[in-house]
């Protein structure tokens, strides 16, 4: 059928996507169904091409201006401009979206990637945004601190044992080198809670669509980092021992949709590990697989730092990779239904 693209609710105000305020629930719902009965929105459970969004760290922390950890791209504005398009294309395919899985990256202050969990000889900890490296490590100039053993449950020796095998790793594993990040999307924090925004609109569309969100927690492992809403970056400790495990009930999900639409924050890191771990497991089972992959690329940017770091580069390579392997690159602004492979 040819599908048209819905008006945006009257509620959506672009002007708010960068900022800080509650969510009406109850009136939000109310006006959801009679939207839904306005324009002919039928019940998710009814769609024969069933596609999901997955909305990666779309998380205060991240998206708006003045937290931890804004993601500005090289505009400066990067992560707000992102969720006002996304949450249009929300609203404007509102009636083809079967489910939004938004992705909540989930962390505590004693993690591997935060500060506290290093110290050099003078027991100091490592300023946010150090990269350490496997050398660093080797050489001494950082250290797992002991102090945390007891709090993590491991031993002294066990956690110098592990920074070294970790660094090793990601090395082995060609993965970006350990980063010291700010403290951030701590749990329980409101900088870990999801962009009002968005929010807002992936509620509309659950009433709008009796659709249940299919909330993806990450992160919260203290011995790995965890970009990828799929699996961890280190999946075994020294020993060979098991300390973290793919998301395989996640992945199994959306590989078994018609279509899966990735937008989110970061482009380098969350989102481009999420893909890449998403695109191993279809070359797993079947590389045609990676055609029913869509990248919103205007709803994503890459980790910018001033003078400190610019990942630009590493995220338009690597979703030209994805784009080499059969996934597509679109944007929130084209009708879907003119995406290759889409059967509304």
């Amino acid at each position: 059928m040819a599908h048209r693209k819905l008006p945006i609710p009257p509620h959506f105000d672009p002007g708010k996507v960068g900022e800080v305020w509650r969510v009406p629930y109850q009136e939000r719902a109310e006006e959801a169904e009679k939207w839904a009965k306005q324009h002919n929105i039928q019940p998710a459970a009814n769609d024969r091409f069933k596609i999901c969004l997955v909305a990666v760290d779309v998380q205060k922390a991240f998206c708006i201006p003045g937290f931890e950890l804004f993601v500005s791209g090289r505009s400066g504005t990067g992560a707000v401009d992102d969720n006002r398009r996304l949450c249009e294309f929300i609203y404007r395919n509102l009636d083809v979206i079967t489910q939004i899985a938004p992705t909540m990256d989930t962390h505590q202050a004693m993690q591997i990637f935060h500060s506290a969990f290093w110290v050099n000889d003078e027991g100091e900890h490592p300023e946010p945004y150090t990269l350490i490296t496997m050398e660093d490590v080797e050489e001494g100039h950082w250290k797992f601190n002991s102090v945390l053993s007891r709090s993590l449950g491991i031993d002294d020796e066990y956690g110098q044992q592990h920074v070294e095998h970790y660094t090793k790793a990601l090395r082995e594993g060609s993965k970006y080198d350990l980063t010291i990040w700010p403290y951030h999307v701590m749990l329980g924090s409101i900088g870990h809670a999801l962009v009002p925004a968005v929010e807002e609109a992936i509620f509309f569309h659950s009433i709008a669509r009796y659709s249940q969100p299919s909330f993806q927690v990450k992160g919260d492992n203290p011995l790995t980092e965890h970009y990828s809403v799929l699996g961890p970056e280190v999946l075994e400790g020294p020993d060979g021992e098991p300390i973290a495990q793919k998301n395989v009930q996640f992945i199994e999900r959306l590989l078994q949709l018609d279509a899966v639409i990735i937008a989110g924050q970061a482009k380098s890191h969350c989102v481009a590990w999420t893909i890449d771990d998403l695109l191993q497991d279809i070359y797993l089972r079947d590389e045609k697989l990676a055609q029913k992959v869509y990248l919103l690329e205007d709803c994503t940017s890459p980790v910018v730092v001033p003078g400190v770091m610019d990942y630009t580069g590493e995220a338009n390579a690597a979703f030209q990779r994805f784009a080499d392997a059969g996934m597509h690159i679109v944007r929130s602004t084209d009708l879907i239904e003119s995406w290759p492979g889409i059967r509304l």
